[in-house]
């Protein structure tokens, strides 16, 4: 979601739609809404009797509760996942919400805000998968070794909360790296489409370029006990 932009979600109906439909017989006709501001978002529980719950899949099991009929809570997890009860247990959805602000490291304590052009978190699963697709090209810079969604599932297993990491996760942290963290654009070649793995190609690249990740970020893939 960008900054300024706003959904409603429920169950809807044909007098009241909503933009973002979860159909279960549990979930309220209009349950809530989100709202994206600079650099967090809001969610408003509109539910007389339910409580939602803000996840963060990045984290170490983080969550926030949203109380019934709360307006406007603030949420400070930049990618969510909402879960509301329903008649079939639960519900979920995602949000990506804009990109967090930090203070410009090279200004006076009082300057402004300043957004980063790449907002990467070090402690987040992304990032491992990131640096796993970089070592080949970290340990030997000549290297043209693309690291495969396997290859990369199996260097993560023994890092503390990848165990579990499956090939569609895998894949769903790159389109995230590529579509809202570095923003890689697929590249026509003659008219044509890319090749397959011009994600994962692209990501490498700026990556590196840009010192985004560097060798001492190779530390992360080690095994902790």
């Amino acid at each position: 979601m960008a900054p300024g932009a706003q959904l409603t979600f429920g169950r809807g109906a044909a007098d009241l739609p909503v933009d973002l439909p979860l159909a279960d017989p549990g979930v309220s006709r209009l349950a809530g809404r989100i709202r994206a501001m600079d650099d967090h978002w809001l969610i408003t529980n509109l539910s007389r009797a339910a409580t939602y719950v803000v996840e963060n899949p990045e984290g170490a099991g983080e969550f926030v509760k949203v109380q019934p009929r709360r307006l406007r809570m603030p949420v400070p997890f930049e990618f969510s996942r909402v879960v509301l009860p329903a008649g079939s247990g639960s519900v979920s959805f995602l949000v990506f919400a804009p990109a967090q602000l930090y203070a410009d490291p090279d200004a006076p304590d009082a300057g402004d805000a300043t957004a980063i052009p790449f907002p990467l978190d070090v402690t987040a699963k992304y990032f491992l998968v990131l640096v796993a697709l970089c070592e080949p090209r970290l340990r030997d810079a000549s290297s043209v070794v693309l690291p495969t969604v396997p290859e990369i599932i199996e260097r993560l297993a023994g890092v503390p909360g990848c165990a579990g990491l499956t090939r569609s996760a895998v894949n769903f942290h790159i389109d995230y790296l590529a579509a809202a963290k570095l923003r890689v654009k697929e590249p026509a070649v003659d008219g044509r489409a890319a090749k397959a793995d011009w994600q994962r190609a692209a990501l490498v690249s700026l990556a590196l370029r840009f010192n985004l990740v560097r060798d001492e970020h190779l530390a992360l893939l080690h095994a902790r006990g």
